[in-house]
């Protein structure tokens, strides 16, 4: 297997237990992907945006987990953006089997382990 990498997920609060089945599913002994998870794991209070900036920047590329929650979601857009920013490659996965919104500038698919290896292994 590749080298492991280092990738940020971002997604809408609501959306946080999406975030956990990702985790999850990349724990899974037939996964063929692996990943350190830089997400952010509860809201800071204070500061949040440098301490996500710094998680960004030491990331090898960024998930986007999209939803209809994501239209709303100040934090994750902001999340998107910097990670555009910072130059880091960035794949829209859909939360859900039946919500396929999108956000512009995000090449988003569907949630498969192919689609997810074949963007860790491109980075």
């Amino acid at each position: 297997m590749p080298t492991k990498k280092t990738i940020f997920i971002a997604f809408a609060m609501k959306d946080e237990r999406q975030r956990d089945f990702l985790k999850g599913q990349s724990l899974n002994t037939n996964s063929p992907f692996e990943y350190i998870d830089m997400s952010v794991k509860k809201a800071y209070d204070k500061d949040w945006k440098d301490k996500v900036k710094t998680r960004i920047k030491r990331s090898d590329g960024v998930i986007a987990l999209i939803s209809k929650s994501s239209l709303d979601s100040s934090g994750q857009k902001w999340e998107i953006q910097c990670a555009r920013e910072e130059g880091k490659k960035i794949l829209g996965v859909w939360a859900y089997k039946d919500d396929k919104t999108n956000i512009s500038g995000v090449k988003t698919v569907s949630w498969t382990w192919d689609n997810i290896k074949n963007f860790i292994d491109a980075l």
